[in-house]
């Protein structure tokens, strides 16, 4: 469901997605990556697609300042703020997409995003707004589904397109979202396959040129 400032809300899939990711055997092989992934963030810290908050209890208080986090789903916000007394930090939660972000440029330390750009509507959009919102020598990190590079696999990816859609969020298990990221002039610092098969997942650390 959109309504007129285009957020949206998608209570069906927002329930299911908090029941899925709280089951044991994918909290097991989710959370490590996650984990990993959020660990990195310091400073003052943007986590764009928040969801249900699943990341709130990896961050290091050691390194992070604060965090806002923004959801542009309000059901899936509603999930997120029951998760707010996990976090070892301060997060502000804002409903916001990550197309169009509510902070003044180069706002910043780090932006994290898991599981984000297989679902945003406009992905260049998107990074363009983290490019803006992120300080030069900021760091963008980052847990994502991606493209196979089978190419078997990859037309099965294309072909499921229009179920995923309509039923996971407006997820595109397809999208070649690393090249979509060095294309809106990140720098990479680091590219790892976490995970493969029909659903092949990648984390990547990337910066925003100082220039």
């Amino acid at each position: 469901m959109h309504d007129d400032e285009g957020t949206i809300s998608y209570p069906r899939f927002a329930a299911f997605y908090t029941w899925m990711t709280d089951r044991p055997l994918v909290r097991r092989g989710q959370e490590q990556f996650r984990r990993e992934c959020v660990s990195q963030a310091e400073g003052v810290v943007l986590e764009v697609g928040a969801g249900g908050g699943q990341n709130f209890s990896f961050y290091d208080a050691q390194r992070v300042e604060r965090v806002e986090a923004c959801e542009p789903d309000e059901a899936m916000l509603n999930v997120a703020r029951r998760r707010l007394a996990d976090a070892p930090v301060p997060i502000t939660l804002t409903r916001a997409a990550v197309e169009s972000l509510p902070f003044p440029d180069a706002s910043f330390d780090c932006v994290v995003a898991t599981l984000v750009f297989c679902s945003v509507r406009d992905v260049e959009r998107g990074l363009g707004e983290v490019r803006r919102v992120l300080k030069p020598g900021g760091k963008l990190l980052l847990l994502e589904h991606v493209r196979s590079q089978n190419g078997t696999t990859a037309w099965i990816q294309d072909s499921l397109v229009p179920l995923t859609t309509r039923i996971m969020g407006n997820c595109h298990p397809n999208r070649n979202t690393q090249q979509a990221v060095l294309a809106a002039g990140f720098s990479l610092v680091q590219a790892r396959k976490v995970m493969g098969g029909l659903q092949p997942v990648v984390q990547l650390s990337v910066i925003r040129p100082l220039a």
